[in-house]
């Protein structure tokens, strides 16, 4: 149908979850959720891709007190600047403070 060899989307997925590691999750608890998972373009081979992450939300975890919880949404582009992927996940985030590089100070 597209005359090229596609790129997997779960390996698509992977690859946006891991680029978003030291700016998202580096320092998080826990994943805890994705959400919203829509692969918007095919991804083919040798293509490059980039992932920009904005925080759409951000609580207080209702049971740790020393926590929060961030909503973030990703959006996955190609060399050509088009949509291949969006998706939102939470993240459990310990508050200013408890992380553990706070402690040791």
């Amino acid at each position: 149908q597209h005359g090229q060899r596609l790129v997997a989307g779960p390996l698509v997925f992977s690859t946006a979850v891991g680029m978003s590691v030291p700016d998202v999750s580096g320092k998080c608890i826990a994943n805890l959720d994705y959400e919203a998972i829509r692969h918007e373009s095919p991804v083919f081979h040798g293509d490059t891709i980039y992932a920009e992450t904005t925080v759409l939300e951000k609580r207080e975890s209702a049971t740790k007190p020393d926590r929060g919880i961030v909503l973030v949404e990703t959006r996955v582009r190609n060399q050509r600047g088009e949509t291949v992927l969006t998706f939102r996940r939470r993240v459990l985030v310990p508050k200013a403070g408890f992380a553990v590089e706070d402690r040791a100070q």
